[in-house]
């Protein structure tokens, strides 16, 4: 999962980054709202892009991993209303 989102991530930031240099290189020279309209669209992409890279599948198990502290881990068990296990 963690690739897939970090190919999404990078098709994301090479498109806003295509839509700034032909909006200011091409588009400008036949019609500069197209291009203001560009850089626009452009801006909106790299929140997006973070979201998407950010974003925590279904499978994602992080929020129950052990942190490696016995301590913590042990309150957060009890928190949760685990039982821990006795070796």
């Amino acid at each position: 999962m963690y690739a897939r989102r970090r190919h999404v991530y990078f098709w994301m930031m090479g498109a806003c980054l295509a839509l700034f240099v032909g909006a200011w290189a091409v588009v400008r020279l036949f019609s500069m709202p197209v291009a203001i309209g560009m850089c626009v669209v452009a801006m909106l992409i790299p929140p997006v892009a973070a979201m998407v890279a950010n974003r925590r599948g279904p499978e994602d198990r992080w929020w129950d991993d052990p942190s490696g502290d016995p301590q913590s881990d042990e309150w957060w068990d009890e928190l949760d209303g685990k039982k821990r296990r006795e070796p």
